[in-house]
């Protein structure tokens, strides 16, 4: 389980054979054999570290849904650890299994925010709401507005500054996660027997009222 507070940038040392290496420095305090990382939000198992570098295995699921196929060496990729007991929950609770792939359409500098606009497929779409979370590149962002197709997203000058976001252009690909609780509440509202109800949604604080 992640928040979505990329904490460092880390650069593709290589990838081959179902394995990806990534220059790092802070996730690599505390980290473990066997531990998760996330890298651009996608939940992966570390298989070996060092003091400069981390590797971890990807597998053909990963390739399919994200763009960590498509990384090349040298190219820079947002890295967070898992979510602590003794961790802020800055952004929301993200669990690092990219749904698909999205990308870039517009990018419009205005004031002290840029304003992205994404294009996502309809099975991200479909729990996507306005001021509602997403997660671009493992990245939690806050929906400005939403039609068939696209999503918008307002991002500071610091996210852009400390993630690969600011590097985003026009057909670049991202990873988009949906807020797992609006999977549930979609699941709840078929009627299928899951356990999740809206009192206990409203109990753990994931809902007002």
């Amino acid at each position: 389980m992640f928040t979505g507070i990329v904490e460092e940038i880390g650069r593709v040392v290589s990838l081959s054979s179902g394995s990806l290496t990534v220059a790092a420095g802070k996730v690599l305090e505390g980290m473990e054999l066997g531990g998760s990382i996330s890298v651009n939000g996608a939940c992966l198992t570390v298989t070996h570290f060092d003091r400069s570098s981390f590797s971890v295995d990807i597998m053909t699921e990963t390739l399919k849904r994200t763009n960590i196929g498509s990384l090349r060496s040298g190219e820079e990729v947002n890295l967070e650890r898992p979510l602590t007991l003794n961790k802020p929950l800055g952004g929301h609770l993200i669990q690092g299994h990219v749904d698909a792939t999205g990308s870039v359409i517009t990018v419009l500098k205005q004031g002290e925010t840029t304003l992205i606009r994404l294009k996502a497929p309809p099975e991200v779409m479909r729990y996507i709401v306005e001021k509602g979370f997403i997660a671009v590149d493992g990245i939690s962002l806050t929906v400005t507005d939403a039609d068939n197709g696209s999503f918008g997203v307002s991002v500071v000058d610091y996210t852009l500054k400390n993630t690969v976001l600011g590097k985003r252009k026009f057909g670049d690909s991202v990873n988009l996660e949906a807020d797992i609780i609006a999977k549930y509440v979609e699941k709840f509202n078929k009627g299928e027997k899951s356990g999740i109800t809206l009192d206990l949604l409203r109990e753990s604080g994931f809902i007002a009222g």
